[in-house]
Formats: C-alpha cells, structure tokens, sequence
C-alpha cells in the first residue's frame, strides 16, 4: 500500500471530520475475533487502532495484527510501544511493517509491566514515547538512530502520538505535548475524556498553538461495573464517581438478540473510538 493511499493522511491533510476506532490483537493464533470486529468498521471510519500490549497484557504482535487488517481493506493505526523491545527490535519490527504496507504509526511509551498479566516479565523502556518519535523521524529520513544511512530505502510512516488533556500537571502536560510536536508527531490521541471542561481548556490554550487534529477518545460504558473496572486496571484514566453513580441508578436496557454486538467485547471492557476537534474555532475537524 503506497502512503499516498493512507486515508488518515490524507483526511488530516484536507482537515475532514474523521472518525477512528480501535481493535485489541488475539491472545492466540486465530485472529477471527479481531477481524470480525473490524470488519464491521470498514469504511466507517479513517483507521483502526490495533493496540500494543494495552495493559501489558500479552497479545499478538500490533504489527502482524495491522497486517492481516490491510488484507482486508482496513486501515490501521499501528500502535507501537517502547516498554517490550530495544532499539534494535524497535527499528527492526517498523522496517517491517513499512514493508508489509502499514503507514500509520501511533508512538507510544507503554504501560507498566506490573498493570498486566506478567508481572515477572522485565521491561526495556530503552525508548519512551518522545524518543520512539525521534527514532522514527531518522527513518522516515534514511538513517538508524545512530545517523547511519538505510541502504535499502528510507521509511515513509505517518506518526502520531499520545496526549492526556486530563493531566494533573498543567506545565508537564504543555511540555510533552510540545516535545512531540518537535519530534514529529502529526497527530494526538488521548485515553477516554470524561472533563471536558478540562479538554476545552487544553484545545484553547495549548492544542492551538499546534495545528495538529487532537483525537478525543470516546469510550462505551457498560455499566458502573464496567467503569470499576476501568479505573483499577486502565492506566491513565480516572471515571469520575458521579458518573459511575449516573450508571447505578441508570435503568437496565433490554437484552438485544443479536449476539454479535457491536460496543463490547467478550471481556466487556468495549471499544474505544475517537473525535478531534480544533480548539481556536470550537468546532469538530477529525476523530
């Protein structure tokens, strides 16, 4: 797939309304589970994101599972993190994925081992998300991240990055995000927003100043059991008490007969989506 047929690419270039969604890889070797859920979002939305390891919990690899995507006519969004893998392996698995076709790059840093099902595992972290962006910048240039040149062809991957509008730490959250502007990132995705007064304030005072799509994670919730869950087990991200008190008393709906729902999955954590917005003229551009 040539990268002037990214979808994504081209959809932030014109600054259309876009609209992304993510999928988690198989824990095994049948990928029907994954594949069946996004196929459903085909030609629904400008990418899918396949998640790395999300919650370090171990699944099939991110670039293989982009892989089998694109053999079905769906664009991914390759999420690739440094906490598993060391330069080399780093630099090693996105030459690889260029060569399998995949274009769109999410650069993240990756969350802690202990959050996951292998606590005993040992991380690398070698590279956390601003340096991964740096490392990818060399490539797409023609050289390692020791500034020796690609003899076979430089890379062409369309990265993006992650940003939490919901910080705690306003000058931190400004300093990272800039970082990454500076390191290359094209455009910014965030863990599920539930203040968004506090999103308004990062789009009007730090977003702006930017000019990159900001991808607001939408997320379904299940229930006040589904949002328990969430808080304890999803890194980065706090669901306020007085929504899961919204979600107590809400009145249960009735069960739909289609067992392939859409919105959950056979876990019932569901599936994150995601909207941008352009915080100078209030308005939605991208998801």
């Amino acid at each position: 797939m040539d990268s002037n047929l990214s979808k994504l690419r081209g959809a932030i270039a014109l600054k259309e309304f876009l609209i992304t969604a993510e999928v988690t890889p198989p824990k095994g070797g049948n990928p029907e589970r994954m594949l069946g859920v996004a196929k459903l979002l085909k030609n629904r939305v400008h990418g899918v994101n396949v998640t790395d390891g999300s919650r370090a919990v171990l699944r099939m690899s991110s670039v293989t599972a982009s892989a089998l995507l694109l053999q079905e006519g769906i664009e991914p969004i390759c999420q690739v993190t440094g906490r598993d893998r060391n330069s080399i392996g780093l630099q090693g698995d996105l030459m690889g994925a260029y060569a399998l076709g995949i274009r769109n790059i999410l650069a993240l840093t990756g969350d802690p081992i202990k959050a996951g099902d292998h606590p005993q595992a040992r991380a690398v972290f070698e590279l956390e998300s601003i340096r991964l962006l740096n490392l990818i910048n060399k490539l797409n240039q023609g050289f390692d991240i020791n500034n020796k040149p690609l003899s076979d062809g430089k890379l062409d991957l369309f990265v993006g990055a992650a940003v939490d509008p919901q910080s705690k730490s306003w000058s931190g959250l400004q300093r990272r995000f800039e970082k990454k502007l500076e390191a290359g990132a094209q455009f910014f995705q965030s863990q599920l927003i539930t203040d968004f007064d506090k999103l308004d304030k990062f789009m009007n005072q730090i977003a702006v100043k930017g000019d990159r799509p900001i991808l607001a994670g939408i997320f379904l919730l299940k229930s006040a059991k589904n949002a328990h869950f969430i808080n304890k087990y999803v890194p980065g991200v706090e669901i306020p008490d007085h929504i899961i008190k919204r979600l107590e008393k809400a009145k249960k709906p009735p069960p739909r007969r289609n067992k392939n729902r859409r919105g959950t999955n056979k876990n019932g954590t569901g599936y994150m989506s995601r909207s941008s917005f352009n915080g100078s003229k209030k308005r939605r551009i991208n998801s």
